[in-house]
């Protein structure tokens, strides 16, 4: 189970998993704003691939395949409201992502582009959530973390690894050191 208001879709992707099945048992098309009006994150979760977001969640654009790639995901079990994220948001004239993005040959090289790329949300979750620095110092940390940043508004963090055993192990080390958080591994991609 996904913590609450923790800043990695879990309401999202609930919301656009019951409306394609309610559009399945009752014979609809999904919403023309394919579920916007429920959330930002509402289409992205019903395109169910690695896309390019803007707008205000509407508008979606392929990305070029992601390489093998594993994560650790950390939550030190806090919510943190995106309304009071965006509220406490101080600078919104950050340079967006390049318009063309590379085809990454492996989890090093994607790993070493996103140093150079930034969540502007992360500084006002941290003013809101201090144990988000804590929660990112121990996933940069971990044996064989390759960067760790944190998703969305927050509070959940992530390390990622370049294949599932490193991932795995970093993971039972971090929920044995913190037993109080939230951890998991995953596969992404």
């Amino acid at each position: 189970v996904l913590p609450a208001a923790s800043g990695i879709g879990g309401g999202s992707s609930d919301a656009a998993a019951a409306l394609r099945v309610l559009a399945q048992l009752w014979g609809r098309v999904l919403p023309e704003d394919r579920g916007l009006s429920l959330g930002a994150d509402v289409p992205v979760c019903l395109a169910a691939r690695a896309c390019r977001m803007s707008g205000v969640g509407e508008v979606l654009r392929a990305v070029p395949p992601l390489p093998a790639l594993w994560a650790v995901l950390a939550n030190p079990r806090l919510e943190v409201p995106t309304p009071q994220v965006f509220r406490a948001l101080q600078r919104r004239d950050g340079t967006a992502m390049p318009a063309d993005l590379p085809r990454w040959r492996d989890a090093l090289e994607l790993s070493v582009w996103l140093r150079q790329m930034r969540n502007d949300l992360e500084s006002p979750a941290r003013q809101l959530a201090p144990p988000i620095g804590q929660v990112l110092t121990a996933l940069q940390g971990l044996p064989g973390a390759l960067l760790a940043r944190m998703s969305g508004s927050g509070a959940t963090c992530f390390a990622l690894f370049a294949d599932p055993l490193s991932a795995a192990a970093a993971a039972s080390a971090l929920r044995d050191a913190q037993p109080q958080w939230w951890v998991t591994s995953c596969a992404l991609g």
